[in-house]
């Protein structure tokens, strides 16, 4: 099972309590999990990735294992924690300002 956390905006938009576990099969990535994602919440289309480029949004930033994937190619493997459940993929809202 992985394990995906996310922010509270997109929980209470998803009505999600907690964490995300979602079964993968094959290579996991974060189009893989960003995929089954969405496919489980079609509310949250459009909030993590752009619609039609399926581009990560500007202020969102990905992270495993104390690592910041948010530039990372979407068909990398995610780290073998992750993998294994071990370790969560968060999104997390990227902070701006002053």
């Amino acid at each position: 099972m992985i394990r995906v956390h996310l922010p509270a905006h997109l929980r209470t938009i998803a009505h999600i309590d907690g964490e995300v576990e979602l079964d993968l099969d094959g290579t996991v990535t974060q189009r893989a999990v960003l995929d089954a994602l969405e496919e489980r919440y079609p509310m949250l289309r459009g909030t993590i990735r752009e619609h039609g480029t399926g581009k990560r949004r500007a202020f969102v930033r990905f992270f495993a294992c104390e690592q910041d994937l948010s530039h990372e190619e979407p068909d990398a493997p995610l780290p073998a924690p992750v993998v294994a459940g071990t370790e969560p993929f968060l999104v997390m809202g990227a902070m701006a300002g002053g």
